[in-house]
């Protein structure tokens, strides 16, 4: 096999692998979501965004907080 097919191939099996359905994203905005609001007063909803770098694939998650909850205990 030659190098341009190996390299070609490779690149296809990237891109099968970070191919996110529908279903996949909203369970993790979901479970984004849930976990962010244990530490923070959520504004509205998280955006979620993925996108290629530097031949790898990565997820953006962003949102907006009313404020940071505290978990200081008195004594």
């Amino acid at each position: 096999m030659k190098a341009d097919e190996k390299k070609r191939i490779g690149e296809l099996l990237h891109r099968d692998k970070a191919i996110i359905t529908d279903a996949v994203e909203a369970a993790a905005v979901r479970e984004f979501a849930r976990v962010a609001s244990e530490f923070f007063e959520l504004d509205g909803g998280i955006t979620f965004s993925m996108h290629e770098e530097r031949g790898k694939s990565c997820v953006s998650i962003s949102f907006r907080i009313n404020r940071v909850k505290n978990f200081t205990t008195l004594p």
